[in-house]
């Protein structure tokens, strides 16, 4: 639908003074069906009365010859004010024969004159060029008036941008002195935290291989135990520094063959593959972009999960696939339509989970399981999360239980 016209919406005004009431008829009939809205004004003091109360009037046809104010006294009060000077009076007269007489009309504030009896056609001509102004002028107010309350907002938006602006530099500033605790942390995860369970693993080695064989049953089951917590606490400190790491900013992304990633990983996994009899199929298509250590990692990361959550009569078999295609073709509502992505899949045939439970395995230290039947830490998944998002990707899951997890990465290419 179209919008109105707020020019369009308002008629133009024209002011007739006279004191005759067939001269106002007839001014009217000459000026009719030009789209004009007419005010009568009986006397040069009606019309000062009616043009107190509105000034939107493109022109006045006034007559001269008025009784008690004749038009040259009405038009010298009308100029006095300065919302109505610039509204343009042409004299209608009979009498306009001298040149004294019609530099008066001038000199009072006329724009123009006309000898009564009136032309039509020169009247409507005359009319029509000062209602034109009119249009003009009051549409040049229009826009400037849109002009001066855009220029309104855009200077509360830039007032709000700056705002803004002071609030994410404080943000910032925030933001780097938590990453310098974490840092300060990460130092001390790796060498404070480090070393003092170095020294409990070096003399519980030593009496495993002196004293084991001398301590009671009782003895030997605590000890077993002490040995279990020190080696699953390196395992805690070694997956957060892993995760402190998947934070860096220096990335260098390479155009990367999967099968080289994928034999890292066996190469890495490879008693644990042997002891679980795992077969690790891959149908890789093509090269993508990545930051290969990190990638390593996230699929070390998936892999060690499929071998560890196995279902122990079933041999266990793990398929990785990859595949390049856009957003529209992918059908997944998080990615860009027009955008092309590489997509991994790892699809095991363990234990799988509860769909219910597919954003909270992401988390930071979450466990679907217990400890005493699956052993780890609750943070692999959490680093593979941390990693995809390093590569602008997203990852997400599904799995039923006991019928395996698949595992869906999508890599921004």
């Amino acid at each position: 639908m179209k919008s109105p016209n707020p020019i369009e919406e308002h008629p133009v005004k024209i002011l007739i003074v006279d004191d005759k009431k067939e001269n106002l008829l007839s001014l009217q009939v000459i000026l009719a069906d030009k789209g004009y809205e007419f005010v009568e004004a009986a006397s040069g003091k009606d019309a000062l009365r009616i043009l107190l109360k509105s000034q939107d009037f493109a022109i006045i046809l006034m007559d001269v010859q008025m009784p008690l104010m004749d038009g040259f006294e009405t038009a010298e009060l009308i100029r006095q004010s300065d919302k109505l000077k610039q509204v343009p009076i042409i004299f209608l007269t009979a009498n306009m024969n001298t040149t004294d007489y019609i530099f008066k009309g001038y000199q009072s504030g006329a724009v123009d004159y006309m000898i009564k009896p009136l032309s039509a056609e020169i009247l409507q001509a005359k009319v029509m060029v000062f209602t034109d102004l009119y249009k003009k002028n009051r549409e040049l107010r229009l826009k400037e008036e849109e002009t001066n309350a855009l220029n309104a907002k855009i200077t509360k938006a830039n007032e709000e941008l700056a705002a803004q602006y002071i609030a994410i530099e404080k943000y910032a500033a925030e933001l780097k002195k938590r990453n310098t605790e974490l840092d300060a942390f990460t130092h001390i995860s790796s060498h404070d935290l480090q070393e003092p369970l170095r020294k409990i693993q070096t003399f519980t080695n030593i009496i495993l291989a002196k004293e084991y064989q001398n301590l009671s049953p009782d003895g030997q089951a605590k000890f077993d135990r002490i040995l279990y917590s020190t080696n699953r606490m390196r395992e805690l400190i070694n997956d957060l520094l892993a995760f402190s790491r998947t934070n860096i900013t220096d990335r260098v992304y390479e155009n990367t063959d999967l099968n080289i990633i994928v034999e890292n990983v066996k190469e890495a996994l490879r008693e644990n593959i042997k002891e679980k009899n795992a077969l690790i199929l891959t149908n890789f298509h093509g090269k993508i972009n990545i930051i290969p250590f990190l990638f390593i990692q996230l699929i070390e990361n998936l892999v060690n999960n499929a071998l560890k959550f196995s279902q122990k009569e079933i041999p266990i078999q793990i398929e990785i696939k990859s595949q390049i295609a856009s957003g529209e073709e992918l059908k997944n509502d998080k990615l860009l339509l027009d955008q092309n992505y590489c997509h991994i899949s790892i699809q095991d045939n363990g234990i799988g989970f509860d769909p219910e439970h597919s954003e909270k395995i992401f988390g930071v230290f979450q466990r679907l399981h217990s400890r005493d039947i699956y052993d780890g830490t609750g943070i692999g998944l959490a680093i593979v999360k941390k990693i995809v998002e390093n590569h602008n990707g997203i990852i997400t899951a599904t799995a039923r239980p006991m019928q395996g997890a698949t595992f869906h990465i999508y890599i921004p290419q």
